[in-house]
Parts: C-alpha cells; structure tokens; sequence
C-alpha cells in the first residue's frame, strides 16, 4: 500500500508543477524575433518537455479506477467519482468568467458575460479545458473496469495497441474516424492500468520507457524549434497536442520513472510529497488566480530560466495554501476535488 501511496503522490506532484510551468511559459511562446534567441528557445523548450503533464492526470485515473475490484455501484460512482469533479467544475467555470473580464483598465462586462454564454462549448479559463475531455472520460471507465473483470487484460492490450496506433496517424496529420477526440484521450485510462498493474518496476523496464520517452521529447523539440524557424513564428503542428504518440511516450516514461524512483524518499520528503498531492487538484484549479498579475501587468520581464521557476513557486505555492484553508472547514471543502 505504501508503494502505491507514494507513486501516486509522486506523479500529482510532477504533474502539477509542469502544468504551472506551460502556464507561466505561455507569454514568451508568440514572441520569436523579439526576445533574444536563447530566451525563447529556453521557453519553448520547457513547453515541449512539459506536454505529458496533462496525460499524467488521465494515466493515473485510469490506474486507479481500473484497479478497483470493487462491483460497480451506479449510484455512488455518480455522486462520489463524477460529482466531486463536476460540482468544483461548474463553479469554477463561473468564477473563471467573471474573471475573464477583470483588466487593469477596469471590468469588461461583456466579455465576462460572453465568456460565460459559451461556456458549454469552450472553456472559461485557459486551464479549464482539460476538464471538458477529461470529464467525459467518466463514462467510459465503467465499460474498461466491465472488461478487466469479465475479459481480461489481454483484451485492454489490443485496444491500447489499436489506440497507439491512431495517436500516431494523428501526429502524421492523417486524419479519419480515428481522430476523435474522446477516442484519442480514452486510452490513457487502460495505458495507465496496464503500466501500472502489468509492466514490472524494474531496472530494465524504467531503462526501456526512459529511452522512448527521452528521443520522444527530443523529437518534439526539434520539430517545434525547426518549424517555428522555418516559418518565422511560433509554430508546433501536432507536436505539443496532448493526443499524439510523441506525448502517449513521454507521459509514459514520467509515469514509469515514478513509480521506480518514489521508493527511495525519506520520510519528510513523503510527508511533504503527500500534502502537496492530496491537494493537486486544487492547485490546478487555483493557480491562474495567483499568475493572473503577472499576465495582466507583464511581470515575466527576464530570462525564462529564472523567471519559470519563480512563478511556479509564487502561484503554485499561493495556490497551494488557498486550497489548504479551502479544505479545513467541511463548508468549503466540497468546492475543491
């Protein structure tokens, strides 16, 4: 059980702080040609490494869920699994809009407004979106959990092999029935099961998953940096898209380097790793509060190198102690997964 705890906090730790890291990045992405080169390599670089942070959340669910032999209860699967992420969602979406409108000129009422009209189609925040395949996902995992009883692993085997398979059509851009979207995040969930209950934590296997997923992210760094080059701006084709196979890699490695180097750690960096876990969720939700500022008043004048990690320190740590007394009173704790 140990083991287990620990893996997973270790990836929701990993996972959190490279989400924040793609947010903090993003005003440097669009400026090729007007910062120093080495500016906006080193930006674009973190971007490119940093694609499987959103995979990683999807891989554990469906590491967990999948694992579970409990039989399935309609009734609390909606209420405790769907409904604790759907209920923060839909508030959150609403708080997003009306901060959407909030300038340093003064309050735009219209763009909240019409941020929120479109909410059922795009999402009101740039980080919110992740919660529109990812939710969706939530009916899919009875009918994998179904197979794993019923039929076996082997089944899942073909299904991700299948699934592979389409995620690299998808990064050739060769486009069919295969490229949508549900289809291409479903199989992170039973990929996440079999690295978890069938791949063996050994040497060898982190070795294998290592290699692939390090010329992957290579891959999708010379190809974002060489075509943007090319083009004279910022451009990434299906390279940094969250469905590809060059991503299915590097989420892959992150989830299988975890889960072999997580043993290792002392007890007070567990203690440390576990709070920052059990409130990973809500660090993704509340970070953009705290990076708002900085967007809002240009504060990411300097070197990337240097300016990355303190912002992922300012707003994940701001974001981390706002979700802490979130969670201490039964009043509000509802409001956050």
């Amino acid at each position: 059980m140990r083991e287990r705890v620990m893996f997973f906090d270790v990836l929701r730790c990993v996972a959190a702080i490279a989400v924040i890291a793609i947010h903090v990045l993003a005003p440097y992405r669009q400026m090729l040609g007007e910062i120093p080169f080495d500016q906006w390599v080193t930006a674009v670089g973190v971007n490119s490494v940093s694609r499987w942070a959103v995979p990683v959340f999807i891989l554990i669910s469906g590491a967990l869920m999948l694992s579970d032999q409990r039989p399935f209860n309609a009734k609390y699967y909606l209420k405790r699994r769907l409904g604790k992420v759907l209920v923060p969602f839909l508030l959150w979406s609403a708080f997003y809009a009306l901060l959407s409108g909030l300038t340093i000129q003064g309050y735009e009422f219209g763009v909240a407004e019409q941020v929120l009209r479109d909410s059922p189609w795009h999402a009101t925040y740039y980080h919110l979106g992740f919660f529109y395949y990812f939710i969706p996902l939530y009916l899919l995992i009875p009918f994998f959990q179904f197979v794993v009883r019923h039929h076996g692993d082997n089944t899942l085997y073909a299904y991700v092999a299948i699934w592979l398979v389409t995620t690299l059509l998808y990064l050739l851009g060769i486009d069919g029935v295969w490229s949508n979207q549900l289809w291409l995040y479903s199989g992170y969930l039973p990929l996440g099961y079999l690295l978890y209950q069938r791949v063996p934590a050994t040497l060898g296997w982190t070795v294998l998953f290592s290699l692939l997923g390090i010329a992957a992210l290579a891959t999708t760094t010379y190809m974002v940096i060489g075509n943007s080059l090319a083009a004279d701006k910022y451009t990434v084709g299906r390279w940094l898209s969250y469905k590809t196979f060059n991503v299915v890699l590097a989420a892959s490695m992150i989830f299988i380097l975890c889960r072999y180097l997580g043993e290792g750690l002392s007890a007070p960096v567990n203690r440390v790793i576990g709070f920052i876990s059990q409130h990973s969720l809500g660090i993704y939700l509340l970070h953009p509060i705290f990076l708002w500022p900085m967007k809002e008043f240009g504060w990411y004048q300097g070197h990337p190198a240097w300016v990355i990690p303190v912002w992922i320190l300012l707003s994940g740590g701001g974001a981390l102690w706002l979700s802490w007394l979130v969670s201490r009173s039964e009043k509000t704790q509802w409001l956050l997964p």
